[in-house]
């Protein structure tokens, strides 16, 4: 999705581009995604800056592509607390969301069934974040590419490897030598792998995660819907496995029930606990799809970072390569912010905001085996 959103930028701005692909569009950790949108889930700061960015982005490119094409549902998100405790926390954390631009209604105990008819009936209370929306990740990212492709000033290489990295050229397995003036790395959870061929450091590592998809059914789920304990599995840096409960439905009619993070390298094998786990997270919040089949599971990894910013600038190195990677689970929402942040830095032009957080060169001197 990056690669994607960085191509038609690029394009739109009147550069010439190749995008290349070891595999198909979105075979991936695209593929793996569940598309979300989302504010609801951001500290105040430079990311939720880029998120609020790409949430307009979004609606623009859904009038622009048509909904339909991206399975664009500006649903909302509640985010709903277990405990007075929890949403005591919830409740902070929307205030400085809201003095940084985010919509974020408070919900009362009371009122979260008009929302969510099916809502479990012992949450304390919750906040409505009506920004928050989704896409369908696979076909989003084919239909940015093809929209790019339309341009006639992109061209697509799939099932092509990277073999080297230098100024002014790429290396390929079955193209030859591609010759450029800039070359940006959006390999999402590989994007360490990448930068190194061009001799740059970047210390990205895979976090896993599981989704349960069930059969198709009649609207159950209005919103984004998730425990408040998700906020914080995201913003934790931990290697040991992390759940809470997150279930939304989709244009197509499955349910999609998450999240699970762990850091355990590349290690693609179906884990049968962490999917029960998921599973009982779920009928926590929605008692009726206790009785729901489930008809896959699939797995994706995460790019991480260690301060869960992603890399998105000039290498400090090499100053011809463009980093646009580690974005970690908010890859999707994060998307066009991010092309347009990466297309105004090739053609030199002021940028919408300021990219110094995200610069690569904080990590000059971190490398992944030093990451706990």
């Amino acid at each position: 999705m990056i690669g994607a959103a960085c191509a038609h930028a690029l394009a739109g701005s009147g550069a010439r581009v190749a995008v290349v692909d070891r595999g198909p569009v979105v075979g991936g950790t695209t593929g793996a995604g569940e598309g979300n949108l989302l504010v609801s889930d951001k500290q105040p700061g430079p990311e939720l800056e880029l998120a609020l960015a790409s949430g307009r982005l979004w609606r623009r490119l859904a009038d622009e592509l048509g909904a339909q094409a991206l399975e664009f549902e500006p649903k909302g998100g509640l985010v709903v607390a277990k405990d007075l405790q929890a949403l005591d926390a919830l409740q902070r954390l929307a205030a400085r969301q809201r003095e940084a631009g985010v919509e974020a209604v408070a919900v009362p105990a009371d009122a979260l069934h008009e929302l969510e008819p099916h809502l479990a009936p012992d949450f304390a209370g919750g906040v409505h974040y009506p920004q928050d929306a989704q896409v369908q990740p696979a076909l989003a990212a084919a239909t940015l590419l093809r929209a790019a492709r339309a341009t006639g000033r992109v061209e697509l290489f799939t099932r092509t490897a990277v073999t080297g990295l230098a100024k002014g050229r790429v290396e390929t397995d079955t193209q030859g030598t591609l010759h450029c003036a800039a070359v940006v790395n959006a390999a999402g959870t590989w994007g360490g792998e990448v930068a190194a061929l061009a001799g740059a450091a970047l210390p990205i590592l895979p976090r896993r995660g599981f989704v349960l998809v069930t059969e198709p059914l009649p609207p159950l789920v209005r919103h984004k819907l998730y425990a408040a304990d998700y906020v914080a599995d995201v913003a934790s840096g931990s290697a040991d496995l992390q759940s809470s409960g997150v279930v939304e439905g989709t244009a197509a009619g499955p349910v999609l029930i998450g999240a699970s993070r762990e850091r355990v390298g590349f290690d693609r094998s179906l884990s049968v606990p962490v999917l029960a786990r998921l599973a009982a997270q779920a009928t926590e919040l929605i008692p009726a799809l206790a009785g729901v089949r489930v008809i896959r599971a699939y797995r994706g990894f995460r790019p991480y970072l260690p301060d869960h910013l992603p890399a998105i600038g000039r290498d400090p190195e090499q100053p011809w390569l463009l980093q646009a990677c580690g974005h970690e689970g908010a890859g999707i929402g994060l998307a066009p912010a991010t092309g347009l942040l990466i297309a105004q830095l090739v053609q030199g032009e002021r940028t919408f905001m300021d990219p110094t957080p995200f610069d690569p060169a904080r990590f000059r001197d971190v490398h992944p085996e030093e990451q706990s």
